[in-house]
């Protein structure tokens, strides 16, 4: 089915150079409408011009109708003060007179009478029976309050405010300050007296509170206001321990503050032995 039959035409295609183009060959240009010239333009501006103003010369000629004679408007006139109808308004109409009354009034002819003093000076008379009257009246008809002033009043006795306490604490006391003193301790408790035969100087404790409330940290702060012979290691020691035993109410941060201990003593057992 594939094989050619003899009599079947053969086209045969050749693959090669192209032809070269003789030398007077010219390719044909593609047709393009032609553009019109300046002068074309330029006439055909200055038609459009004429035309244009032609038309103005010619239907701007227009008459505007002639307006009508205005007749029956009325009027108005400022009045003045010579005019009737303004001097209906005046209230002095009746009261003013008028030239034409002037005739109707006849003036009286009144002459003036020189003051001469004919009387010789001399001082009024005054009754002795009105004096002080007016003052009486007042009186008797004002009443007073009486007050009688004293003199010698009664000497106000006041009494001194005599505090009786003891000169020295009879137990011993716990003072907090700083920020640790807004936060309460979480039982109450109370400090031991210390045995010792003079005044101990109170114990300054710088304490560092947890959120939890307990004491995270304890130092023992110097005391810059006593001298160094009123302290006593011992109730130092003890002030730590109980510094560091403290718990205080819950807090949502950290808290610095000093615990003062304020020791009371008490006199120290002796065992005396009979010679």
């Amino acid at each position: 089915m594939n094989d050619l039959s003899a009599n079947s035409p053969v086209v045969r295609i050749k693959f090669g150079e192209p032809r070269s183009q003789p030398e007077n060959f010219v390719a044909p240009n593609p047709k393009t409408e032609p553009k019109w010239p300046l002068r074309k333009w330029l006439l055909i501006i200055a038609l459009i011009l004429m035309a244009h103003v032609a038309a103005i010369f010619i239907f701007g000629e227009y008459k505007f109708a002639a307006p009508r004679a205005i007749a029956n408007v009325p009027h108005f006139q400022l009045a003045n003060n010579s005019s009737e109808l303004v001097a209906l308004d005046d209230p002095t109409l009746f009261v003013l007179p008028r030239m034409g009354n002037s005739k109707l009034l006849k003036m009286p002819n009144v002459k003036p009478v020189p003051f001469r003093w004919s009387e010789n000076p001399h001082f009024l008379p005054l009754a002795s029976e009105t004096l002080g009257a007016t003052f009486a009246q007042f009186m008797q008809t004002n009443a007073f309050e009486i007050f009688q002033p004293d003199f010698k009043p009664q000497p106000d006795l006041s009494a001194p405010a005599v505090l009786l306490e003891p000169l020295f604490a009879e137990k011993s006391t716990l003072q907090i300050e700083g920020d640790l003193a807004q936060r309460p301790l979480a039982s109450k408790m109370d400090l031991p007296d210390l045995p010792y035969a003079d005044v101990i100087a109170p114990s300054k404790v710088q304490a560092l509170v947890d959120a939890n409330g307990n004491v995270v940290s304890a130092i023992l702060l110097p005391q810059n206001n006593f001298s160094r012979v009123d302290r006593s290691d011992a109730a130092d020691q003890r002030a730590l321990e109980i510094a560091r035993s403290m718990r205080f109410a819950p807090s949502p941060q950290l808290t610095v503050g000093q615990i003062i201990f304020n020791w009371h003593t008490v006199p120290p057992a002796t065992d005396f032995t009979a010679p």
